[in-house]
């Protein structure tokens, strides 16, 4: 497996992977240095999460390996289909993936996202707007809903 460490406004990131894609990006606890050369596996990635955090990107086209239960990947594929922008509730999700009673699995496979902004766990919030549940603590998941949010008009006057 090889790894890759990149700082990002909101901490350090590791991407780990192989030649069959990338399997894990996440933020770091500890203070592992920065990554000067980067894998040749995760070089695509690497940059795509770069130009996400300059705003430039807002969809991720590198090659991934997600590992999970069926009724994760099911809930992930659904993530991934949350537009950039937009955020949906976790009962939005239970309906889409075809079970409505599903909520606290969908929020249990929501928690075990192994991919970290690409597969955009973020973007669910609780069916009453509010910000519930996030591994990377709510303060990341509002800088990153702020971050992806269209800037709103400003007054002329």
């Amino acid at each position: 497996m090889k790894k890759a460490i990149i700082k990002t406004p909101l901490g350090i990131a590791k991407i780990e992977g192989n030649e069959h894609g990338v399997s894990k990006v996440y933020i770091a606890n500890d203070t592992d240095f920065i990554t000067t050369e980067i894998p040749t596996e995760l070089k695509k990635a690497t940059l795509q999460l770069q130009e996400y955090f300059k705003g430039i990107r807002k969809e991720f086209t590198f090659k991934t390996n997600l590992k999970g239960t069926e009724f994760q990947q099911k809930v992930w594929k659904a993530l991934v289909e949350i537009p950039h922008g937009k955020t949906v509730s976790y009962l939005e999700i239970s309906k889409k993936i075809g079970d409505v009673k599903a909520i606290r699995a969908v929020a249990a496979a929501n928690g075990k996202n192994p991919l970290w902004i690409v597969v955009p766990c973020h973007r669910v919030i609780g069916s009453d707007g509010s910000l519930t549940g996030y591994a990377g603590g709510l303060w990341r998941k509002k800088w990153l809903l702020d971050h992806e949010s269209p800037s709103p008009q400003q007054s002329l006057f």
